[in-house]
């Protein structure tokens, strides 16, 4: 299948509305006449590891300060050795892997090892959890498909174990993997992947709406476009999907049995409502985490056609896709692509959750979600949210921002570049709470031009500016790596039509 026909596969023919379409609304051609201001903070990034592919997450396993995990999209689980910016292999789970690449190799897509994280008690139990794409392989335990109608692919959360976890050299063991549980994905995107334990020691996971456009049912150039049900999966808590969950991997009383279902969730016996939901009401919030000293729990949301949104989320809360797209009212549009407007159509929940900060395509197509800044190296940002957005055009333009005071949204400057010049995946923070901004010169996950680049005070300069702490290229030859563009200019199609590949 070629390029041009998978766009439109999921952009074409949709024909069932979420909710009653409202035809006096009209669609806001520019929501927000504000765009984000360059801030005053200036930092630099200094290399710490390359030759990755698309890494998109990485934290510090408890015990171990020395390392930084690290997930690449592609299967790969590295660990990164903090003194000597070298680093190995600690998972490999390539294997497990739908086939990467929606319109072929070299192509984009949403689907891979998208999360992982460790067991608080990781240092004596060595276990560690994963979020990856799986091919179709028997019966999930959440489905939203209509029956003799096949998944695009299963998400599996497994667990795993590290024989040794005290010991820098052991690595995960390739037969020790668990299956807790497997879910059905209607479509290839909008599969979120977050992962994080709380404070408690309970499991949360980020879940998608299951992909295509405007989370409604209804008919695409190749077939119907199905599993989002008469409503959308972001309003209907009685499923998985659009969620994010709450779960306990050491416990047995879910459905499965694999699992348990903590008592003090939101909804654990309120009819209609599925006991493992933490919070509902979202597209794809690809990335969430805890600030490590207030404890507040920061979900970016990526939005449709206008709005891109940062939340602090409570347990409960309905964060309002496909009823808003951040603070603005979304309109399904009948047959037509769904559009924000500010004219209420009534009806709607009346505990619908705004987000704390926002900005709209003018800015940016797709935001990435970083941490709550607790770190030393730079005062300045001390309890600020860093942030920042994938690729203002799908031209390797993606940006860094953080929150201020007010929450609003501005902009890093960067030490000796005018902007990042790479594709923003994610975001890692180590032991101290230094962050470090993971990226790749193509948006895919193909490739070896995947980087980790720690944010350090502004005009730090490496030990050794061409090779810093042995890792690689160093700035200059991270800068001058060519963009691949096999699968961008599908990318590109996708951001004129106005409809978010994420």
């Amino acid at each position: 299948m070629d390029q041009k026909a998978i766009r439109m596969a999921w952009i074409s023919g949709i024909v069932v509305s979420l909710v009653g379409h409202n035809a006096t609304a009209q669609p806001l051609d520019n929501p927000l006449q504000e765009t984000i201001q360059i801030g005053n903070i200036e930092v630099s990034l200094i290399p710490v590891a390359t030759g990755l592919t698309a890494p998109n997450w990485g934290i510090t396993a408890p015990g171990d300060s020395a390392h930084l995990f690290v997930s690449d999209q592609n299967g790969i689980l590295w660990s990164i050795d903090l003194a000597s910016c070298t680093k190995s292999v600690f998972l490999d789970a390539s294997n497990l892997l739908v086939e990467l690449g929606v319109a072929g190799p070299g192509s984009f897509d949403e689907r891979g090892l998208l999360g992982f994280a460790f067991d608080p008690d990781y240092a004596t139990n060595g276990l560690i959890y994963t979020y990856t794409s799986e091919p179709v392989n028997g019966p999930a335990d959440f489905s939203t498909m209509p029956a003799g109608t096949e998944a695009n692919h299963q998400t599996v959360i497994t667990e795993w174990r590290v024989p040794n976890p005290i010991n820098p050299s052991s690595v995960v063991d390739p037969n020790s993997a668990r299956e807790i549980l497997r879910i059905d994905q209607p479509q290839f995107n909008h599969n979120a992947g977050g992962m994080h334990f709380d404070s408690s020691g309970f499991l949360l996971i980020a879940l998608g709406d299951g992909g295509a456009a405007d989370d409604k049912d209804g008919q695409g150039a190749f077939g119907p476009i199905v599993g989002h049900g008469e409503n959308g999966n972001g309003q209907d808590p009685s499923n998985i999907l659009g969620t994010l969950i709450r779960i306990d991997p050491s416990g047995a009383n879910a459905a499965n049995g694999k699992y348990g279902i903590p008592a003090d969730n939101p909804f654990v016996g309120t009819a209609g409502m599925l006991d493992e939901i933490f919070a509902y009401g979202f597209r794809n919030p690809f990335r969430f985490s805890f600030d490590s000293a207030s404890g507040d729990l920061y979900v970016t949301d990526v939005g449709q056609n206008d709005i891109e949104e940062v939340n602090i989320v409570t347990s409960g809360d309905n964060c309002g896709w496909n009823l808003k797209e951040g603070t603005f009212f979304f309109d399904p549009n009948g047959d037509d692509d769904g559009f924000v407007t500010d004219q209420d159509p009534g009806g709607l929940p009346a505990d619908l959750v705004d987000p704390i900060a926002q900005y709209d395509h003018d800015d940016g197509l797709a935001i990435i979600g970083g941490f709550v800044y607790r770190g030393t190296d730079i005062p300045e940002i001390v309890g600020r949210f860093v942030f920042g957005e994938f690729a203002k055009t799908f031209n390797n333009d993606g940006r860094l921002f953080y929150l201020d005071a007010a929450n609003q949204i501005l902009e890093f400057q960067i030490t000796g570049q005018a902007g990042l010049g790479l594709s923003l995946l994610g975001f890692a923070q180590d032991a101290n709470g230094e962050i470090y901004v993971l990226a790749n010169t193509t948006g895919t996950p193909f490739g070896e031009t995947g980087v980790v680049l720690k944010i350090a005070p502004a005009n730090t300069v490496p030990a050794n500016p061409k090779n810093d702490c042995g890792c690689g290229n160093g700035v200059d030859g991270i800068m001058a790596m060519p963009m691949m563009l096999v699968g961008m200019t599908w990318i590109r199609r996708r951001y004129r039509s106005r409809k978010s590949w994420t």
